[in-house]
Protein backbone atom coordinates (compact mmCIF):
# COMPACT_ATOMS: atom_id res chain seq x y z
CA UNK A 1 0.00 0.00 0.00
CA UNK A 2 1.35 3.47 -0.92
CA UNK A 3 2.77 5.45 2.50
CA UNK A 4 0.64 8.29 1.12
CA UNK A 5 -2.88 5.75 1.27
CA UNK A 6 -1.67 4.62 4.60
CA UNK A 7 -1.12 8.36 5.90
CA UNK A 8 -5.05 8.64 4.72
CA UNK A 9 -6.10 5.72 6.90
CA UNK A 10 -4.34 7.11 9.60
CA UNK A 11 -5.94 10.21 9.27
CA UNK A 12 -9.00 8.39 8.76
CA UNK A 13 -8.75 6.70 12.51
CA UNK A 14 -7.33 9.78 13.97
CA UNK A 15 -3.97 8.64 15.16
CA UNK A 16 -2.45 11.56 14.69
CA UNK A 17 -5.00 13.25 17.22
CA UNK A 18 -5.13 11.22 20.46
CA UNK A 19 -7.38 13.93 21.84
CA UNK A 20 -10.28 11.76 21.57
CA UNK A 21 -9.03 8.52 22.70
CA UNK A 22 -7.49 9.99 26.35
CA UNK A 23 -10.71 11.46 26.75
CA UNK A 24 -12.26 7.50 26.49
CA UNK A 25 -9.80 6.54 28.41
CA UNK A 26 -9.79 8.31 31.62
CA UNK A 27 -13.24 7.52 32.35
CA UNK A 28 -12.53 4.09 31.43
CA UNK A 29 -9.19 3.83 33.99
CA UNK A 30 -11.51 5.43 36.66
CA UNK A 31 -13.32 2.90 36.34
CA UNK A 32 -11.59 -0.02 36.25
CA UNK A 33 -9.41 1.32 39.25
CA UNK A 34 -12.76 1.27 41.56
CA UNK A 35 -13.98 -1.58 40.14
CA UNK A 36 -10.51 -3.19 41.45
CA UNK A 37 -10.16 -1.29 44.41
CA UNK A 38 -6.71 -0.46 43.75
CA UNK A 39 -5.11 -2.26 41.13
CA UNK A 40 -7.12 -3.73 38.23
CA UNK A 41 -5.91 -7.28 36.56
CA UNK A 42 -2.83 -7.10 33.66
CA UNK A 43 -5.18 -8.86 31.19
CA UNK A 44 -8.42 -6.20 31.68
CA UNK A 45 -5.62 -3.07 31.66
CA UNK A 46 -4.45 -4.47 27.98
CA UNK A 47 -7.95 -5.32 27.14
CA UNK A 48 -9.55 -1.96 27.80
CA UNK A 49 -6.86 0.24 27.09
CA UNK A 50 -6.61 -1.73 23.71
CA UNK A 51 -10.27 -1.37 23.06
CA UNK A 52 -9.92 2.68 23.73
CA UNK A 53 -7.58 2.67 21.00
CA UNK A 54 -9.60 0.62 18.41
CA UNK A 55 -13.13 1.90 19.29
CA UNK A 56 -12.38 5.31 18.83
CA UNK A 57 -10.91 4.95 15.58
CA UNK A 58 -13.84 3.06 14.46
CA UNK A 59 -15.81 5.19 15.72
CA UNK A 60 -13.81 8.34 13.72
CA UNK A 61 -14.41 5.95 10.86
CA UNK A 62 -18.32 5.66 11.11
CA UNK A 63 -18.29 9.29 12.07
CA UNK A 64 -16.49 10.35 8.87
CA UNK A 65 -18.52 8.04 6.75
CA UNK A 66 -21.60 9.66 8.08
CA UNK A 67 -20.78 12.92 7.36
CA UNK A 68 -18.48 12.35 3.99
CA UNK A 69 -20.94 14.72 2.04
CA UNK A 70 -21.46 17.50 4.61
CA UNK A 71 -17.81 17.69 5.71
CA UNK A 72 -16.33 19.34 2.18
CA UNK A 73 -18.43 22.15 3.52
CA UNK A 74 -16.72 22.60 6.98
CA UNK A 75 -13.73 24.34 7.06
CA UNK A 76 -12.32 22.73 9.58
CA UNK A 77 -13.13 19.28 8.36
CA UNK A 78 -12.96 19.74 4.10
CA UNK A 79 -9.35 18.35 4.33
CA UNK A 80 -10.75 14.66 5.62
CA UNK A 81 -9.57 11.78 3.40
CA UNK A 82 -13.22 10.65 3.00
CA UNK A 83 -14.38 13.93 2.02
CA UNK A 84 -11.46 15.03 -0.50
CA UNK A 85 -12.07 11.07 -1.86
CA UNK A 86 -8.47 9.95 -0.68
CA UNK A 87 -10.14 6.68 0.86
CA UNK A 88 -13.55 5.50 -0.46
CA UNK A 89 -16.88 5.06 1.73
CA UNK A 90 -16.00 1.52 0.95
CA UNK A 91 -12.40 1.23 2.34
CA UNK A 92 -13.72 3.11 4.82
CA UNK A 93 -16.78 0.24 6.27
CA UNK A 94 -14.08 -2.43 5.67
CA UNK A 95 -12.04 -0.81 8.34
CA UNK A 96 -14.63 0.32 10.80
CA UNK A 97 -16.00 -3.46 10.71
CA UNK A 98 -11.94 -4.68 11.13
CA UNK A 99 -11.85 -2.46 13.90
CA UNK A 100 -14.88 -3.33 15.84
CA UNK A 101 -13.71 -7.36 15.03
CA UNK A 102 -10.51 -6.44 16.67
CA UNK A 103 -12.51 -5.03 19.57
CA UNK A 104 -14.64 -7.91 19.76
CA UNK A 105 -11.90 -10.53 20.06
CA UNK A 106 -10.53 -8.56 23.40
CA UNK A 107 -13.84 -8.66 24.77
CA UNK A 108 -14.03 -12.38 24.42
CA UNK A 109 -11.48 -12.86 27.02
CA UNK A 110 -13.85 -11.09 29.70
CA UNK A 111 -17.47 -12.40 30.36
CA UNK A 112 -21.05 -13.02 29.20
CA UNK A 113 -22.05 -9.49 30.37
CA UNK A 114 -19.49 -7.56 29.50
CA UNK A 115 -19.50 -9.20 25.78
CA UNK A 116 -23.93 -7.93 25.77
CA UNK A 117 -22.79 -4.08 26.80
CA UNK A 118 -20.34 -4.48 24.12
CA UNK A 119 -22.73 -5.24 21.79
CA UNK A 120 -25.14 -2.12 23.31
CA UNK A 121 -21.62 0.32 23.12
CA UNK A 122 -21.34 -0.62 19.73
CA UNK A 123 -24.93 0.18 18.35
CA UNK A 124 -24.40 3.53 20.08
CA UNK A 125 -21.50 4.35 18.54
CA UNK A 126 -23.13 3.56 15.40
CA UNK A 127 -26.15 5.31 15.93
CA UNK A 128 -24.54 8.82 17.01
CA UNK A 129 -22.80 9.86 13.98
CA UNK A 130 -26.34 9.66 11.87
CA UNK A 131 -28.14 12.05 15.16
CA UNK A 132 -26.84 14.92 14.20
CA UNK A 133 -29.18 15.00 11.49
CA UNK A 134 -32.55 14.07 13.71
CA UNK A 135 -31.65 15.85 17.24
CA UNK A 136 -30.23 18.69 18.73
CA UNK A 137 -28.66 16.62 21.82
CA UNK A 138 -26.24 13.94 19.74
CA UNK A 139 -23.60 15.16 22.51
CA UNK A 140 -25.74 13.00 25.15
CA UNK A 141 -25.79 10.25 22.34
CA UNK A 142 -21.84 10.42 22.09
CA UNK A 143 -22.00 10.56 25.95
CA UNK A 144 -23.77 7.49 26.42
CA UNK A 145 -21.38 5.90 24.14
CA UNK A 146 -18.21 6.59 25.96
CA UNK A 147 -19.89 5.77 28.98
CA UNK A 148 -20.54 2.32 28.21
CA UNK A 149 -17.06 2.17 28.92
CA UNK A 150 -17.69 2.23 32.40
CA UNK A 151 -20.11 -0.95 33.21
CA UNK A 152 -17.76 -2.75 30.91
CA UNK A 153 -14.88 -2.28 32.96
CA UNK A 154 -16.74 -2.72 36.25
CA UNK A 155 -18.40 -6.07 34.66
CA UNK A 156 -14.79 -7.49 33.44
CA UNK A 157 -13.04 -6.50 36.60
CA UNK A 158 -15.59 -6.84 39.55
CA UNK A 159 -18.04 -9.07 37.49
CA UNK A 160 -20.74 -7.08 38.93
CA UNK A 161 -23.09 -3.39 38.27
CA UNK A 162 -23.50 -1.33 41.24
CA UNK A 163 -24.84 2.25 42.21
CA UNK A 164 -21.01 3.16 42.03
CA UNK A 165 -21.20 2.22 37.99
CA UNK A 166 -24.25 4.29 37.87
CA UNK A 167 -22.49 7.54 39.29
CA UNK A 168 -19.29 7.29 37.29
CA UNK A 169 -21.67 7.04 33.91
CA UNK A 170 -23.49 9.76 34.91
CA UNK A 171 -20.35 11.51 35.72
CA UNK A 172 -18.81 10.79 31.93
CA UNK A 173 -22.00 11.69 30.35
CA UNK A 174 -22.89 15.24 31.43
CA UNK A 175 -18.99 15.65 31.18
CA UNK A 176 -19.05 14.45 27.95
CA UNK A 177 -21.81 16.86 26.93
CA UNK A 178 -19.75 19.43 28.32
CA UNK A 179 -16.86 19.25 26.35
CA UNK A 180 -18.12 18.32 23.20
CA UNK A 181 -20.53 20.93 23.59
CA UNK A 182 -17.28 23.30 23.56
CA UNK A 183 -16.37 21.06 20.65
CA UNK A 184 -19.32 21.91 18.42
CA UNK A 185 -18.88 25.44 19.26
CA UNK A 186 -15.97 25.49 16.81
CA UNK A 187 -18.10 24.23 14.43
CA UNK A 188 -21.42 26.38 15.13
CA UNK A 189 -21.66 28.79 12.06
CA UNK A 190 -20.62 26.26 9.57
CA UNK A 191 -23.38 23.42 11.21
CA UNK A 192 -25.84 25.87 10.67
CA UNK A 193 -25.62 26.54 7.23
CA UNK A 194 -25.57 22.41 6.19
CA UNK A 195 -28.34 22.31 8.47
CA UNK A 196 -26.17 20.23 11.06
CA UNK A 197 -27.56 19.83 15.15
CA UNK A 198 -26.17 20.40 18.13
CA UNK A 199 -26.25 21.65 21.67
CA UNK A 200 -23.87 24.38 20.61
CA UNK A 201 -26.28 25.68 18.33
CA UNK A 202 -29.51 24.49 21.03
CA UNK A 203 -28.04 26.37 23.84
CA UNK A 204 -26.42 29.17 21.57
CA UNK A 205 -26.10 32.65 23.54
CA UNK A 206 -26.33 30.33 26.51
CA UNK A 207 -23.62 28.12 25.63
CA UNK A 208 -21.42 29.20 28.27
CA UNK A 209 -23.88 29.03 31.28
CA UNK A 210 -25.35 25.84 30.67
CA UNK A 211 -21.57 23.94 30.10
CA UNK A 212 -20.60 25.89 33.27
CA UNK A 213 -23.93 23.89 34.64
CA UNK A 214 -22.75 20.64 33.50
CA UNK A 215 -19.48 21.18 34.54
CA UNK A 216 -20.86 22.20 38.28
CA UNK A 217 -22.77 18.79 37.98
CA UNK A 218 -19.91 17.18 37.46
CA UNK A 219 -18.13 18.30 40.21
CA UNK A 220 -20.63 17.84 42.77
CA UNK A 221 -20.73 14.36 41.85
CA UNK A 222 -17.34 13.71 41.56
CA UNK A 223 -17.24 14.78 45.30
CA UNK A 224 -20.66 12.29 46.29
CA UNK A 225 -18.37 9.76 44.77
CA UNK A 226 -15.40 10.79 46.92
CA UNK A 227 -17.80 10.13 49.69
CA UNK A 228 -19.53 7.19 49.16
CA UNK A 229 -16.27 5.51 48.53
CA UNK A 230 -14.40 7.38 51.55
CA UNK A 231 -11.47 8.55 49.40
CA UNK A 232 -8.88 10.11 50.75
CA UNK A 233 -8.06 13.99 51.05
CA UNK A 234 -5.70 14.03 47.86
CA UNK A 235 -9.04 12.60 45.63
CA UNK A 236 -10.67 16.19 47.03
CA UNK A 237 -7.77 17.88 45.98
CA UNK A 238 -7.72 16.31 42.64
CA UNK A 239 -11.33 17.37 42.16
CA UNK A 240 -10.53 20.91 43.27
CA UNK A 241 -8.12 20.95 40.58
CA UNK A 242 -10.59 19.51 38.09
CA UNK A 243 -12.90 22.43 38.89
CA UNK A 244 -10.08 24.89 38.64
CA UNK A 245 -9.60 23.52 35.12
CA UNK A 246 -13.18 24.03 34.38
CA UNK A 247 -12.92 27.54 35.94
CA UNK A 248 -10.20 28.47 33.24
CA UNK A 249 -12.27 27.17 30.33
CA UNK A 250 -15.04 29.31 31.17
CA UNK A 251 -13.67 32.68 30.20
CA UNK A 252 -12.17 30.76 27.02
CA UNK A 253 -15.79 30.16 25.61
CA UNK A 254 -16.78 33.79 26.60
CA UNK A 255 -16.98 35.19 23.27
CA UNK A 256 -17.53 31.91 21.40
CA UNK A 257 -14.07 32.33 19.40
CA UNK A 258 -13.49 29.11 17.74
CA UNK A 259 -10.05 28.44 18.53
CA UNK A 260 -10.58 29.30 21.88
CA UNK A 261 -13.12 26.80 22.01
CA UNK A 262 -10.81 24.62 20.31
CA UNK A 263 -8.31 25.19 23.48
CA UNK A 264 -11.07 24.79 26.05
CA UNK A 265 -12.11 21.44 24.95
CA UNK A 266 -8.26 20.56 24.85
CA UNK A 267 -7.75 20.87 28.09
CA UNK A 268 -10.82 18.16 29.47
CA UNK A 269 -7.81 15.65 29.01
CA UNK A 270 -5.85 17.02 31.63
CA UNK A 271 -9.29 16.88 33.48
CA UNK A 272 -9.73 13.20 33.46
CA UNK A 273 -5.64 12.81 34.39
CA UNK A 274 -6.30 14.68 37.11
CA UNK A 275 -9.24 12.76 38.45
CA UNK A 276 -7.53 9.58 37.72
CA UNK A 277 -4.25 10.79 39.50
CA UNK A 278 -6.94 11.25 42.71
CA UNK A 279 -8.15 8.03 42.37
CA UNK A 280 -5.20 6.36 41.58
CA UNK A 281 -3.69 7.79 44.78
CA UNK A 282 -6.68 7.43 47.36
CA UNK A 283 -5.99 3.34 46.47
CA UNK A 284 -2.24 3.35 47.26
Amino acid sequence: MPIEKIKSYVQLMRFHKPIGTLLLLWPTLWALWIAAKGLPTLKNLFIFIAGVVLMRAAGCVINDFADRKLDPHVSRTKLRPLATGKISARGAIILFITLCALAFILVLFTNTLTMVLAFFALITAIIYPFMKRHTSWPQFILGVAFAFSVPMAFSAQAGTLSLITGIVMLITILWTIAYDTQYAMVDRADDIKIGIKSTAILFGKYSQLIIGLFQSAVIALLCVLGMLLSFSFIYFLAVFIAFLLFVYQQPLIYQSDPDKCFRAFLNNQWVGMVVFAGIFFSYL
